[in-house]
Parts: C-alpha cells; sequence; structure tokens
C-alpha cells in the first residue's frame, strides 16, 4: 500500500502538526541546510523542511515535546516502501524470499547506523544530559536519527523521489554485499539448509550477554552446535546478531574443512 503524500490537512489525523521554523537559531539553521545540500543538493530549503530536519535530530532524552519519535515511527515505514521499490526496480528476477531476506538488510538498525555514521549524524542531534554520557548507546542513536531524517524529508517534501537519490548508492553497495555473500547476511538460513541437506538435523544456538551496553558490538556471545560439535562462535550488538555472526562463521568453517558425521 502506498504511503499518502503528506499535506497539511493531513496532519490532525496522523498526529503531526506543522512545527514553528521560528524555533530553530540561526546557527542550528546552518548546520542543517548544510546537511540537506549533503542529502541532495536538488532539494529546496525552506523553512518548514528546516523545522522538520530540527525536530527529526531532537532527542526525547530532551524532555521536548517536539521530538523524533513521531517522524522516527513514519520513517520505518517510509524505509520499507523505498527499500521495496528499490528491490523491484534494480532486482527483478529475485524470488520473493530473497527479496524479503535483502530487504531486511536495507532497513535494519545496523545498516541506519551506518548511513548515519557517514553524515556524522551525531553531531546534529540534540540529546539530553543522561543520553549524553551514553557511549554504548551512540549506533542506536544513530539508527534511530537517519530513520526520523527520513520520515521528515518525507513529511515535507511529499514523495519519495529524495529518499531514493539519497538512499540509492547506499542500496546499491550493499544489495551487492549481500548478494555476493548471503551467508555472511543471512547465515542461520543457510547453516540450517545446509545441515538439513546433510541429514545432522537443525543447528542449536547458546548465546549469553557479557554486557548490559546498549549499541555494545560485543554485547553478546553465541555459540553454535551441530549435532553436539561446537563448530564457532561469535559476538554481536544483540543475539540475533550474535547468532547470525555465529552461523556466517560456522559456514565459513565447513567450507575449509569434512563435513561433520552425526555421533553415533
Amino acid at each position: 500500500m502506498r504511503l499518502s503524500p503528506a499535506s497539511t490537512e493531513a496532519f490532525p489525523t496522523v498526529g503531526y502538526r506543522l512545527p514553528d521554523a521560528s524555533s530553530v537559531d540561526e546557527t542550528r539553521t546552518a548546520a542543517l541546510a548544510a546537511l540537506i545540500q549533503r542529502l541532495d543538493a536538488e532539494i529546496p530549503i525552506d523553512p518548514e523542511l528546516l523545522a522538520y530536519m530540527d525536530q527529526a535530530l531532537t532527542h526525547v532524552s530532551t524532555g521536548r515535546a517536539r521530538n523524533l519519535e513521531r517522524l522516527e515511527f513514519l520513517g520505518d515505514a517510509v524505509l520499507r516502501l523505498a527499500a521495496t521499490e528499490f528491490i523491484d526496480r534494480h532486482h527483478p528476477d529475485l524470488t520473493v524470499g530473497a527479496c524479503s531476506n535483502l530487504r531486511a538488510q536495507l532497513v535494519s538498525d545496523r545498516w541506519l547506523a551506518d548511513v548515519g555514521a557517514e553524515l556524522s549524524i551525531e553531531e546534529h542531534l540534540l540529546l539530553g544530559r543522561h543520553a549524553q554520557g551514553d557511549r554504548s548507546a551512540l549506533s542506536r542513536l544513530r539508527a534511530d536519527a537517519t530513520e526520523a531524517l527520513i520520515g521528515a524529508l518525507y513529511t515535507a517534501l511529499g514523495d519519495l523521489q529524495t529518499i531514493h537519490r539519497w538512499l540509492t548508492p547506499h542500496w546499491r553497495a550493499t544489495a551487492e554485499a549481500v548478494l555476493a555473500t548471503p551467508h555472511q547476511f543471512n547465515g542461520k538460513t543457510e547453516l540450517q539448509e545446509w545441515t538439513q541437506g546433510q541429514g545432522l538435523g537443525l543447528p542449536t544456538y547458546r548465546t549469553e550477554e557479557r554486557s548490559k551496553g546498549h549499541g555494545d558490538p560485543e554485547r553478546f556471545q553465541c555459540r553454535v552446535s551441530i549435532d553436539n560439535r561446537e563448530l564457532a562462535q561469535a559476538r554481536g550488538r544483540s543475539r540475533k546478531e550474535a547468532e547470525q555472526h555465529a552461523a556466517a562463521a560456522a559456514l565459513q568453517a565447513l567450507e575449509g574443512s569434512d563435513a561433520p558425521q552425526p555421533s553415533q
């Protein structure tokens, strides 16, 4: 279902209201205008867009009523639609399952955080005192702000063209990597298909939390076994990421060794 273009009349229905552009000071206005030009030089810069950008880069921790939360929510839906359109246009021969797997990478929190890192988005993000001191949450902050930026652009401009111009180069690079080495990105599915093909049953994952730091790239550690034989272990920011990394490591190990045999 295609999202309806944003319009002034639509704001009361979905919970948005036109921002007060005068609330953005001159220094921040200049910084946000420069950021917009980095996203896409074709974007016309006007006070309404600047105000939405300011909102998208104002974290909930500031306590301000106008913050990124609503725009992030909208940006999630816009991102998924735009990524689906990208796949349909550039990879029309992929199966539906492959499209779903690829899209999962094109909209992932890690992917969003990487896009945000290229923009140094944290330099523009207004944070409350407690959030400023939590460096372990930097990846999460980048992902949330990038998603909110997508929502801000869509709300102010009313179409997906700008989203595609900004994100297509990033999607192309990611899609190329995913399609070239699928087990690196969908290792659990690849490993399960391999073990079932060998008659070894399902892989077993044992995952433990090593730290409480949100965004810590080694927060979780996972060990993957096949028929009681440990093949690999890996770490990740989340349980899911650690399991994917462990599965990918297991596949790499299997490529260079004889296939494990069932226990007698």
